[in-house]
């Protein structure tokens, strides 16, 4: 049976004392609501679709260790980390940080990063993708080995550690799972059957089922069971009223983007969504998270109940 994830990316409407609470009420609704987990992006600017730097924007990891005080179940991560936003070894000892607040519910997203406008603005280093991927690769095995081992020493092209230290271990056994987000079909699904647990991509239901199928031939290649590797797909969710109104906002999102951009999104009723995303389940998706720019907690709490989910308060 698949999961189901909310993301939680849309940060505007309110004012800075207010906005905390706006966002833990929507993830301890999606808690409350039978959904297995909350993401939130990794950026410092909002994104174009959304109004870009003009709009609010809350640092990934402080919200989420916030939320981890205020939810009980639901796991928790980005979706997904800059890899040019952080060293390594100290993102390991940050989502360490984070397993150990929730006691156990840290995940670890983590892509090549892309917003090149948030780096210029940071004064951040952007390299050209292929060091950007090199700089993954180098980083993903540099927190596996922090979240497993305790005394680390690591020499990369990009990042090295020297007999570096994570007290107190994860919670977690073998220390948070690790998601890289993408679908790029020559490096970084590669990444994803040499390395993590996880693996996020977008899109209709085709490209996802050819993503698995490129994914489960970068796992012959190296030795790895497919098995081990969890699929999660997000869609961007557009929640309606009524049929017209369907209509109507698909209309506004053809005219907005080409078909490749918008074919991953989520449109209809919440009775619809089931529905909508069955073909994503069919085609290989374990989870399905839906990314709500406009979530409010009556929306969150109609997905919940339309998929099923077993929504009950938590203590």
């Amino acid at each position: 049976m698949a999961k189901f994830g909310i993301q939680l990316p849309n940060f505007s409407g309110f004012e800075s004392g207010d906005l905390f609470e706006h966002v833990a009420g929507l993830a301890t609704t999606a808690e409350e609501s039978g959904f297995d987990s909350v993401w939130v992006m990794d950026h410092f600017f909002q994104l174009p679709p959304l109004g870009g730097p003009n709009e609010p924007m809350l640092e990934a990891y402080t919200l989420l260790g916030a939320l981890a005080a205020r939810t009980h179940r639901v796991q928790l991560g980005t979706l997904v980390t800059g890899v040019t936003y952080r060293n390594p070894g100290i993102l390991a000892k940050i989502v360490t940080t984070l397993d150990i607040i929730s006691r156990g519910r840290a995940i670890l997203g983590i892509g090549g990063a892309w917003y090149d406008v948030e780096h210029q603005g940071l004064g951040i280093e952007y390299p050209s993708d292929g060091v950007r991927l090199d700089m993954l690769e180098e980083a993903v095995q540099v927190c596996r080995a922090m979240f497993t081992g305790d005394d680390v020493s690591f020499e990369g092209n990009h990042y090295r550690l020297d007999h570096a230290r994570n007290l107190p271990r994860p919670v977690q056994t073998d220390g948070p799972k690790i998601m890289i987000g993408g679908g790029g079909e020559k490096r970084t699904l590669r990444l994803v059957a040499l390395y993590a647990d996880m693996c996020n991509v977008t899109g209709d239901a085709g490209t996802l089922a050819h993503k698995i199928e490129v994914l489960h031939r970068h796992c012959a290649e190296v030795g790895r069971d497919p098995a081990e590797i969890a699929i999660t797909w997000m869609t961007p969710l557009i929640l309606t009223t009524s049929d017209q109104n369907t209509a109507e906002m698909r209309e506004i999102l053809a005219a907005a983007g080409s078909a490749q951009e918008i074919a991953g999104f989520t449109v209809g009723q919440p009775r619809e969504i089931p529905d909508l995303v069955a073909a994503h389940i069919d085609a290989g998706a374990d989870e399905v998270i839906f990314s709500l720019a406009f979530a409010d907690k009556a929306g969150i709490a109609a997905v919940g109940a339309a998929c099923g989910l077993s929504g009950m308060p938590t203590p």
